[in-house]
C-alpha cells in the first residue's frame, strides 16, 4: 500500500466550536493516523497519513459531518508518508 501524508489547514469559524473533537470522533471509521491542532492565527491544521483514497474519504467525511458550514477555506498539501504517528490525537 502506498501511504501518503495529507496536511489540511482549515480557515473559517473553526476554533471554539468543537471542530477538533468532531474530526477526532470520525477517525475510527477510517484507517488514518495523525494529529489535529489549533493554529495561532485562528485556523486548524490536520495532518494525517494513510492510503490516499482513505485520506480523501476522511477529508470528505469532515466536510459532511456538519463542519462544512464552518469551513471557509481548505488549503491541502500532499506528500509521501513519513510515519511516526500512533493513532489520531488532538495536540496543542
Amino acid at each position: 500500500m502506498n501511504r501518503r501524508r495529507l496536511r489540511v489547514v482549515y480557515s473559517g469559524q473553526v476554533q471554539g466550536v468543537g471542530f477538533r473533537y468532531t474530526v477526532k470522533s470520525l477517525t475510527p471509521g477510517y484507517e488514518v493516523a495523525g494529529t489535529i491542532r489549533n493554529l495561532p492565527e485562528g485556523g486548524v491544521e490536520l495532518v494525517a497519513e494513510g492510503a490516499e483514497d482513505e485520506l480523501k474519504a476522511f477529508q470528505q467525511a469532515v466536510r459532511d459531518s456538519g463542519l462544512g458550514g464552518l469551513i471557509r477555506h481548505e488549503d491541502e498539501y500532499w506528500n509521501e508518508a513519513r510515519g511516526g504517528f500512533r493513532g489520531f490525537e488532538i495536540v496543542s
